[in-house]
């Protein structure tokens, strides 16, 4: 069974930098594409990034677009999102999971539904103004 570990989140000063990390023991991530999703307190959890399989294709969200890159390591099965400029409202517990599809300009779905147990703990971040 897949088993998604997030790592790298903290609690950074506005106008800091944080890199986050997406692991899975148990599947390969490098078959599919990835995104990375936030769950603020109270909201729902929204994707801000996406990448292909291959990492040639990215999508982000408005709010992260110029600030957040997504990358990934396929050697080592690992994708990151590095978060600068990071502001309170970037605030939330990050997850990442693999996506339906991506498409440069269509916002990307989670291939896991909601309350699917394959969802990771998350990774919480936490922008002080």
């Amino acid at each position: 069974q897949v088993q998604v570990l997030e790592s790298g989140g903290g609690l950074v000063e506005s106008g800091g930098s944080l890199r986050l990390s997406c692991e899975a023991s148990g599947h390969t991530f490098n078959n599919h594409a990835i995104g990375w999703f936030r769950q603020a307190p109270g909201k729902e959890r929204d994707v801000v990034a996406g990448i292909s399989y291959s990492g040639t294709l990215t999508w982000y969200e408005d709010s992260v677009k110029g600030r957040f890159t997504i990358s990934r390591d396929r050697a080592k099965d690992v994708v990151y999102l590095q978060m600068n400029s990071l502001k309170p409202e970037d605030s939330g517990v990050y997850y990442c999971a693999p996506l339906l599809a991506l498409y440069s300009n269509s916002q990307p779905r989670a291939a896991w539904e909601r309350e699917s147990v394959y969802w990771g703990q998350g990774t919480q971040v936490v922008v002080s103004s």
